[in-house]
């Protein structure tokens, strides 16, 4: 079978690669300001009323409550002689749980608070800001070679960040509530173009003959949504470890509890079961597209090479990754292996991925390796 390919293009168009580095680095220049924005939005929520919901979670033995050390939003008992003072609450989600608790995603899960909600929506208005000088620096990359922007790791690196702030800010224009991935997302976001620039770049050019393919705009431009929404997850799923371990403290009065750090700063996401449940939904719904990645690769793979699987290490770690993800969407399904051993593999599996990467393309020889850096 012959090989698919793409026409040989022209030199490639180095006014459009330098607006193309340009556009990098003011898009990192907007994001370094939507960080500011959410360490403000954090920082301001934190001494509005999301540090005092956290500390309504505390298990408080009966009577000993007050009405003066209520948190805003949460029912209170104070019992005075034979009469009952009641403080109503206004209607806020409940979701259980993977331990069993009950806990209320607290009003920091979307950012509301008067100072905190002002500052997130200048961050996200800078993140939406950024993510469009982000994607012209991507589309002047691809037009300045007349190719698939993703040629090397420099270019994957630019197009996989910019398709996690993508999927960040469609959520959010499905009213999902993710303003709590803002902060860590940017931060990431931050390391990954400084370390496409200052490691990771490459001249923009023309690619060898096996990678000018159509199976390069199919099976590298899955790999980069997979790997997004893979972070993603991930993401949620370190979170949950904290909030998992909060909520349990907070649960076991007795027991050593949570300090005021913590307490400010978790009451900002979302409960332990919401956040469980968002990364494996996550997790579970890119599983089969990561699959159809590596069948497209095998394809790709029989065009270019006369074979559809040579134990190459790139081929290695994507199905290694594909192992490891099916093991935790198992595990997730499996009673005994719900919530804290199930999270653990799926961070293996990021891992896993990040290793595909990184590791395999910077440290071990194999087909994949004239892609250079």
């Amino acid at each position: 079978m012959t090989t698919t390919s793409f026409p040989l293009a022209a030199a490639a168009n180095e006014n459009l690669a330098d607006i193309s580095n340009y556009l990098v680095y003011s898009a990192m220049a907007v994001y370094t300001l939507a960080f500011v924005a959410y360490i403000a939005e954090w920082a301001f929520g934190s001494r509005s009323r999301i540090a005092l919901t956290s500390a309504a979670l505390t298990r408080t033995p009966a009577g000993a409550a007050s009405a003066e050390g209520a948190a805003p939003g949460v029912t209170v008992q104070v019992k005075q002689g034979a009469g009952t003072t009641v403080l109503a609450r206004p209607a806020v989600v409940t979701r259980p749980g993977p331990g069993g608790r009950d806990v209320e995603d607290g009003p920091g899960a979307s950012g509301e608070s008067e100072q905190g909600d002002l500052s997130g929506r200048i961050a996200i208005s800078l993140t939406a800001l950024a993510f469009l000088l982000h994607a012209g620096a991507v589309v002047s990359r691809g037009l300045s070679v007349q190719r698939a922007p993703w040629g090397n790791m420099f270019e994957f690196s630019t197009t996989f960040s910019m398709v996690i702030v993508g999927a960040y800010l469609i959520l959010l224009a499905l009213k999902k509530n993710v303003r709590w991935i803002g902060l860590p997302l940017v931060t990431t976001v931050l390391l990954d173009l400084g370390l496409a620039v200052a490691v990771l770049y490459t001249d923009s050019d023309q690619l060898v003959p096996a990678l000018d393919s159509v199976w390069l705009w199919i099976h590298v431009s899955l790999a980069i949504c997979c790997g997004a929404l893979f972070y993603v997850g991930m993401v949620a799923t370190v979170l949950y470890l904290f909030r998992d371990r909060y909520e349990a403290k907070l649960a076991d009065p007795s027991g050593p509890q949570p300090g005021a750090f913590a307490r400010s700063v978790l009451a900002r996401v979302p409960s332990a079961g919401s956040l469980d449940k968002f990364a494996y939904r996550i997790n579970a719904a890119v599983f089969p597209f990561w699959t159809f990645t590596i069948v497209a690769g095998a394809i790709w793979a029989e065009n270019a090479w006369g074979r559809y699987w040579g134990w190459d290490p790139k081929e290695v770690w994507s199905f290694i990754t594909w192992v490891a993800y099916a093991c935790y969407l198992h595990a997730r399904a499996t009673a005994g292996w719900k919530g804290r051993k199930a999270a653990y593999l799926a961070i293996v599996a990021f891992l896993c991925f990040l290793f595909n990467y990184y590791g395999v393309n910077l440290f071990v020889s194999g087909l994949h390796s004239y892609s250079g850096v």
